[in-house]
């Protein structure tokens, strides 16, 4: 609008802006930016021309509308890691649910051998003739894990905040990243437990204490970074893409292979 009122000489001076609006959000062979240079350069010294206006607030309009498309692209990012941080969550408390109401299931206890206790993430328990480990298994044991690999998780958020930047997004794209690797946490920790618990990593099958079992969960639980770290690295590449011509924005991407 401003440029469809101004005059001529404040046109030639807002070509430059234009200019750069194009540059920063139109690909380097689309047809509109190489017009728009070509009136950049020959506005200050032929002076504005039949047609130049509307080229210009043509190029204006289209950098804005690219602009837009690539403000909905952090906003849908940003929607899709809040919702998936959200079902997470509700599987990582589902799962303390069920261990408080059925123990047993969940079992989380080992018995080490030569000793006289079972070991459970709340504590050990001493042993009893004729019981097996799920008859030692606590409510809040599946709990402890959780809890312990939320901690894990946070370690590597913390250890991860010397490398997050500003964004002149509104939409908080790294906090979204970053809220994700909590549940996550509890999950992997979960799971990594037990994986130890069904004797699936050789040498683990048999913890001897309740802090090995803590100190594990929290090991597994900042090892959710090896499966969050992809969506670190789609979060950071889509906010670099946010004022860059798409033929930047792609070779911004991974390489694969």
């Amino acid at each position: 609008m401003l440029l469809s009122l101004c005059s001529d000489e404040d046109l030639m001076g807002r070509s430059i802006d234009v200019l750069r609006k194009t540059e920063q959000h139109l690909d380097k062979d689309d047809p509109l930016r190489v017009k728009v240079e070509e009136v950049a350069e020959r506005i200050g010294e032929q002076g504005v021309q039949p047609g130049d206006r509307i080229l210009l607030m043509d190029a204006l309009d289209t950098a804005y509308d690219a602009l837009d498309a690539e403000y909905s692209r952090v906003r849908s990012l940003s929607g899709i890691l809040r919702i998936a941080t959200f079902f997470v969550l509700l599987g990582a408390g589902g799962l303390a649910v069920w261990g408080w109401f059925c123990p047993d299931s969940l079992n989380m206890c080992f018995l080490p051998e030569g000793k006289k206790f079972a070991a459970c993430p709340s504590g050990e328990v001493h042993l009893k003739d004729g019981n097996v480990a799920s008859d030692y298994a606590q409510r809040v044991d599946v709990l402890v894990i959780e809890a312990a690999g939320l901690a894990g998780a946070a370690l590597t958020v913390i250890a991860s905040l010397r490398s997050i930047q500003g964004t002149s997004s509104p939409y908080m794209l790294p906090l979204s990243a970053s809220l994700l690797k909590f549940p996550t946490g509890a999950l992997t920790a979960f799971v990594g437990v037990l994986l130890i618990r069904g004797a699936f990593i050789p040498g683990l099958s048999d913890l001897d204490s309740s802090a090995q079992i803590i100190a594990w969960a929290v090991i597994f639980g900042a090892a959710q970074h090896l499966v969050t770290r992809f969506v670190d690295e789609r979060a950071r590449v889509t906010l670099s893409d946010v004022g860059r011509p798409p033929s930047e924005s792609e070779s911004n991407l991974p390489k694969k292979g």
